[in-house]
């Protein structure tokens, strides 16, 4: 078997580490420095999938429909949700570390079928925090693909997005019906109660990382009331 070779690495703002792309083959894999394990893999992103086209389900017939996605990743989240949606649609993705958008274009692009050339889409190097706490009733749905979901963060900077305030927050900036998607490699029973507790109808979804195997992750479709 090919050995993983090193193609690149980005540095997480605010101290938060090093991103390393590398590749074998036609496989590419993100990892934070120190760890052998993958953030993300070309080769399991059934679950990616599985964000973007659930939590988009409800807008196939809203024309204008205006989407948040926080975390490019390698594009498959947004390339299921480009799937989801409507010519009229519009995405907006919040990528916090420059380097990861510089893999999409340069070389991870054809991976999720290069959804950064679709003209509905808009990416904007900014924490995905900031962009939820400006807005006000601006969102069908936003996705969070941030960190290993909201038990299993990497950077406990992230912890803020998945704090009662933090929620309290997503609810005010969908529209009425608008849903929020949270990915997370694991469950989290804690989280489905502040879920609860911020305002939102809880759906928990498990889905498999890999085309019916693999392990199991999960998806919170949390509907605005």
């Amino acid at each position: 078997m090919n050995r993983w070779e090193l193609l690149d690495t980005a540095d997480i703002p605010r101290n938060g580490g090093q991103l390393r792309l590398l590749s074998r083959g036609d496989e590419f894999s993100i990892r934070i420095s120190g760890s052998q394990g993958d953030l993300m893999n070309s080769r399991t992103h059934s679950s990616e999938d599985a964000l973007g086209a659930l939590a988009c389900a409800h807008c196939r017939t809203v024309a204008s429909a205006r989407i948040l996605i926080g975390g490019l990743g390698m594009g498959f989240t947004l390339a299921a949700a480009l799937d989801a949606l409507p010519k009229g649609a519009k995405i907006e993705v919040a990528e916090l570390v420059p380097g990861v958008l510089k893999w999409n274009r340069e070389m991870l692009g054809g991976c999720a079928g290069a959804p950064l050339l679709d003209k509905r889409v808009q990416v904007t190097i900014a924490d995905v925090g900031d962009m939820i706490n400006r807005a006000s009733g601006e969102y069908d749905a936003i996705l969070l693909d941030v960190d290993n979901g909201p038990e299993g963060l990497t950077h406990p900077e992230n912890d803020d997005l998945y704090s009662l305030q933090g929620l309290e927050s997503a609810y005010q900036a969908l529209r009425k019906s608008g849903v929020l998607a949270v990915w997370s490699a694991t469950s989290a029973p804690r989280f489905t109660a502040l879920l609860k507790k911020a305002g939102f109808l809880v759906n928990e979804q498990r889905v498999r990382a890999h085309k019916g195997k693999g392990s199991r992750h999960v998806i919170w479709l949390a509907t605005r009331a």
